[in-house]
Order: structure tokens, then sequence, then C-alpha cells
């Protein structure tokens, strides 16, 4: 199966959402607790500052479709992100949004 470049375009969109979700989700008087996202191939991973600890929360898969990626939570218990994994707190907020899988990590690992 071929992998979907994620393009500057779609890049520039996913910081935006996390941008706009951090606005809305987190108050303005802490600066130290966002979201935020690393890029590497056709995936992009999810993380969270929290207090000077980095925290990684997902790693999202690239489809072509902005709303549409495919999520894997990350699993502390073995270190490493799980696509197969649906039994966890908030699972019912992923949707293949952005805004989905914050949500999700917020109820999966709460700040």
């Amino acid at each position: 199966m071929a992998k979907t470049v994620i393009s500057k375009e779609v890049k520039e969109e996913v910081i935006k959402i996390i941008n706009d979700f951090n606005i809305t989700n987190f108050d303005d008087y802490v600066e130290d607790l966002f979201y935020f996202a690393e890029f590497k191939r056709n995936f992009f991973y999810l993380k969270r500052r929290e207090f000077g600890r980095t925290s990684p929360i997902a790693r999202m898969t690239y489809t072509g479709d902005l709303k549409k990626w495919n999520f894997a939570i990350y699993k502390w218990s073995i270190e490493d992100y799980d696509p197969d994994e649906w039994f966890f707190p908030g699972e019912h907020h992923v949707d293949g949004t952005i805004e989905g899988a914050m949500k999700a990590g917020l109820e999966a690992y709460p700040v």
C-alpha cells in the first residue's frame, strides 16, 4: 500500500487545528500546557506538553483526507503506539479527526 505524503499545506492545517484546540480547551494563563505535532513520513505524532514534561498521546496516519486520519493510542505499558487498542477512556471521541484524537487524549491521559 502506497504511503500518502503529508504536504506542507496539510501540515500547516494540522498545526492550525491543534492551536485552535489549545486556545479553546486550555486556560490562557497556563503557558506550559498544550498539544503539538511532530511530523515524520505519513505520520504525525500528537504530543502534549504538561508543565515541563512532554508526553506522547497518539500517532495519526494520513490517509489523504484531513478528516479521516488513522489513530493509534500511545500505550505506556508497551511504550509504543497501538492501532488495535480500542478499550481506553475517551475512545468514543476517535472519529478520524484531529480534534477527536485530542479529546480522546484528554480522557485517556488526563491533565
